[in-house]
């Protein structure tokens, strides 16, 4: 009787514990999970080498869902996709539906592809690359609607499991990324130890209130670009979430690719380098999670604007005609696009949208969403001019419509200064102020309170 009377107090008092610990919780955390790996061969994204589609799975596709809500109730969803990229259209598409039922706006949802090279092609991205028959289109449009249903269900799930959690932060290192616009040449392909990089591994960890793990958001600046295989596979961004998962049971590890435009994993072009990097990766973020982290706090506060960079004047008719002749076949191909544009009675692009979000944790982090793929000069002049806080600066977000170079990477030219234009259907390159135009766009968003 003493040791059922004894037990009873113990549970009483735990959770007396657990609620008195929920009431002080800073958070609400909501976490959900959805494989989104294709159901048969499909056209493969990255590569404009590809010719033909997938050969298999070597490794499942995924997309996760952290819903974080303040103690004031203000929420912002994170979406993380093993997935080349998507486009803004998809995005608002998804943002519309999930606002009907969750009440998140549309500015208060991140979406972020790892930029694995070895996923599917998703519908509006990199639409110069791929020339695809009828029935290869067919499978690509029918993949990218599924996919839609599963993100409004995912966030819709993550929602529904919103309970009280705590947040903390901390950064890594990973040295396994190297900028691929200073390789040392032919003879020598080591990179440039002197070119820059970012090391940085960004570690937000969400625990219950009993200190218990249940979600890890991290991330990284480098291309998903290990190998070009024909077998669908997440790429060492996807072998990292793996790693963590199995070393922490239950726990859901979260991906978000960083502004790796110009960075490359090195080496690469094995098999076995992919699980190589993931394990480096995952590394990186167990010794942040072993020890002191910071905790955040709030409020959440999210600010977005969408601003125009402008674009190379375009070409006329005449110019484009003679394209047609180019011994590219990607600018034949966008060549004739935009022939066909001018045809419908609809002018040229003169320049190119570009969302920018900005989310602070109170004064302990400030997290800056950039679309397309920044190149690393951007989260390194963020880090540096918003000093004084921990910044993340996540790139491939929401929109995946071009490369964003610097004033450096644009004067310097070559693929992603401009040469990487024409995959994305535009007239490039962009022309100069751009670089400044959105680090003020940054600054004005993290101002805000």
């Amino acid at each position: 009787m003493n040791q059922l009377r004894h037990g009873v107090s113990l549970l009483l008092g735990l959770m007396a514990w657990v609620q008195v610990g929920s009431a002080e919780a800073q958070w609400r955390a909501g976490i959900a999970r959805q494989d989104i790996t294709p159901a048969g061969s499909i056209w493969m994204g990255g590569y404009a080498s590809r010719d033909h589609s997938s050969e298999g799975v070597l490794q499942p596709l995924s997309a996760k869902a952290l819903i974080l809500e303040d103690q004031q109730g203000s929420r912002m969803a994170f979406v993380c996709m093993d997935l080349i990229g998507v486009d803004f259209r998809f995005c608002e598409a998804i943002g519309r539906r999930t606002l009907a039922s969750t009440g998140i706006a549309r500015e208060r949802i991140v979406f972020n592809s790892s930029h694995t090279h070895c996923g599917p092609v998703v519908a509006g991205v990199t639409p110069i690359v791929y020339d695809l028959d009828r029935q290869q289109q067919a499978v690509v449009d029918a993949y990218a609607e599924k996919l839609k249903d599963q993100l409004v269900i995912l966030i819709e799930t993550a929602v529904k499991d919103l309970r009280p959690a705590d947040l903390s932060y901390g950064e890594g290192k990973a040295t396994f990324g190297a900028n691929r616009r200073a390789m040392r040449g032919k003879k020598d392909p080591r990179p440039d130890p002197t070119a820059p990089c970012d090391h940085g591994v960004p570690v937000m960890a969400v625990r219950d209130c009993r200190g218990e793990l249940h979600a890890v958001l991290f991330g990284y600046a480098c291309h998903g670009t290990t190998t070009g295989i024909y077998q669908i596979n997440g790429d060492y961004p996807g072998y990292a979430q793996v790693a963590i998962e199995t070393g922490h049971r239950g726990v859901t590890a979260l991906f978000m690719a960083g502004c790796g435009g110009d960075i490359n994993p090195y080496p690469r072009g094995e098999i076995a380098l992919t699980g190589q990097h993931g394990q480096a990766l995952a590394a990186a973020v167990e010794a942040v999670l072993s020890g002191p982290m910071r905790p955040l706090r709030g409020p959440l506060h999210i600010a977005c604007e969408r601003i125009e960079l402008k674009l190379a004047d375009p070409p006329g008719r005449e110019e484009l005609e003679q394209a047609l002749k180019d011994k590219s076949v990607y600018r034949q191909r966008l060549a004739r696009h935009l022939l066909a544009e001018l045809s419908a009675g609809r002018p040229l692009a003169s320049s190119c949208p570009c969302t920018v979000q900005v989310a602070r944790f109170g004064e302990d982090l400030a997290m800056i969403a950039m679309p397309g793929e920044p190149v690393i000069d951007y989260a390194l002049r963020l880090r540096r001019e918003l000093s004084g806080q921990s910044v993340w600066v996540p790139g491939y977000c929401n929109e995946i419509f071009a490369y964003l170079p610097t004033e450096r990477v644009l004067k310097e030219g070559g693929y992603e200064g401009g040469e990487a234009m024409v995959y994305f259907g535009l007239c490039g390159p962009f022309q100069p102020g751009l670089e400044q135009k959105i680090i003020d766009a940054v600054k004005r968003l993290a101002a805000q309170r």
